[in-house]
């Protein structure tokens, strides 16, 4: 049979099964966009929508960036692929050395990956098997925090603490605890920045840690700032006490960055905000600002040398992806660490920051809203649930906001605000008082 590859009709939503999507309800109303540009989509019926979010966490530098697309069009017409599995192109380590050059303490050595998911099974993997490489074979436990997003693969779903992410595909990794999330409104309602409440929640570990021995354990994994489930912000106190905890097992800290590297918090990375340092960081997002699938895995020194024993031949780390430093993500994360550069993106965002906090708070009192917080240039408004229908007023309001030209994420009853770095002072009025008319319209 011969491939039939005529045209098919451009308006057939049937075939493409959309991710994170209820798939039916968005195909009898499609939201579609058809270009970008600095702050704006443009729909395809002619709207320009502000972008709220930076696309998904990710546009950092804003959409349609000339240096990026200029760099990425050149590297396809010299070198369009090279595998990374004994082969290597020069892009792949001018972007690693540049990358660890402004990585925080003694992450010296980059794997790269092609998407947070993947980016978060590589550093398990890795924890794995350095502890193998040490001695200790039988640390293989890992522990993760509730309400917390590693991706979607098997093991950033198991190690993840979002139920809905796991309920639906029965098996997952064994060997895996949760540390409880430290959201806690009664004590920390509409905190500005880190909430002074919570650093012993961080003491959940000990128990864990009592429950199986210290030398069952490979690594904890959390968020600096938990994202994807509505911007929960670490209490005062709580990362420094996860990293002393973990110190004194000789138990590994990773540090998923998907979301808060690259200026997000106003500061290169949240390590740096917090003055915490992981043995591992997980980035992705913000790396090519959104323009090439691309991530990668940060290790101290110590773990990647420690793996770098044995025979000159032999195959240190049995894992990569036909994908690995790609020349065109290549070539786009080094184009938009310049703009990142030039642009003083991560100075201004935290430039930013006083504004952005005093803005997204006056919503307080607005008809619906039980708790705000914000860190950097990230947001979330939580909404009270309906009784009858939990999330549905929270997507009514990111409904709402679109038809009004405003693009925010809803993640259950709350609304998550992320613009890109370049965001100004009267597009902040303008997403914040969308969403405050959209509040005083909604039931």
């Amino acid at each position: 049979m011969v491939p039939d590859f005529s045209q098919p009709t451009t308006n057939d939503l049937a075939r493409y099964w959309m991710p994170f999507t209820a798939n039916r309800q968005f195909k009898a109303a499609p939201r579609m966009f058809v270009s970008a540009k600095d702050m704006h989509y443009t729909t395809d019926d002619g709207r320009q929508v502000l972008d709220g979010l930076s696309g998904m966490w990710c546009v950092n530098a804003g959409h349609g960036r000339a240096p990026i697309t200029e760099a990425i069009r050149a590297q396809a017409g010299v070198l369009d692929y090279s595998t990374a599995f004994q082969m290597g192109h020069p892009l792949a380590f001018e972007l690693a050395a540049r990358l660890t050059s402004i990585l925080p303490g003694d992450l010296d050595n980059v794997f790269f990956a092609n998407s947070g998911s993947e980016a978060v099974d590589t550093a398990l993997k890795i924890a794995l098997a350095y502890h193998a490489a040490r001695g200790e074979p039988g640390r293989t436990r890992f522990i993760g925090r509730e309400r917390a997003y590693h991706g979607s693969g098997f093991g950033g779903m198991s190690v993840g603490g979002i139920e809905a992410n796991r309920d639906q595909f029965g098996n997952i990794l064994s060997g895996i605890d949760h540390l409880p999330h430290t959201h806690d409104p009664a004590r920390n309602g509409f905190s500005r920045g880190q909430p002074e409440h919570g650093a012993e929640f961080a003491d959940a570990l000990e128990p864990l840690i009592a429950k199986h021995g210290a030398n069952a354990i490979a690594a904890v994994i959390v968020e600096p700032m938990a994202g994807s489930t509505g911007v929960l912000v670490p209490p005062k106190g709580y990362l420094e006490r996860l990293r002393a905890i973990c110190d004194a097992h000789s138990i590994l800290l990773i540090f998923d960055e998907v979301i808060t590297g690259f200026g997000r918090l106003g500061a290169s990375f949240a390590a740096e905000k917090f003055a915490v340092q992981p043995d591992m960081m997980t980035l992705a997002k913000g790396l090519t600002n959104g323009a090439v699938p691309m991530s990668a895995i940060a290790v101290r020194a110590g773990i990647y040398d420690t793996l770098m024993t044995g025979p000159e031949s032999k195959v240190e780390l049995f894992h990569g992806y036909t994908y690995s430093a790609h020349p065109l993500a290549c070539a786009a994360a080094i184009a938009t660490l310049e703009i990142y550069r030039d642009e003083g993106l991560f100075e201004r965002a935290g430039a930013l920051a006083p504004y952005w906090e005093e803005a997204i708070h006056s919503l307080k009192g607005s008809p619906h809203v039980i708790d705000i917080r914000n860190i950097g240039l990230a947001g979330a408004v939580e909404l009270k649930p309906r009784d009858d229908a939990p999330g549905t007023r929270a997507y009514d309001a990111f409904l709402g906001c679109f038809e009004e030209e405003v693009m925010v994420r809803q993640s259950g009853d709350t609304l998550a605000l992320a613009p890109p770095l370049i965001v100004s002072e009267a597009q902040i009025d303008q997403l914040v008082e969308t969403l405050r008319t959209i509040l005083n319209r909604i039931a």
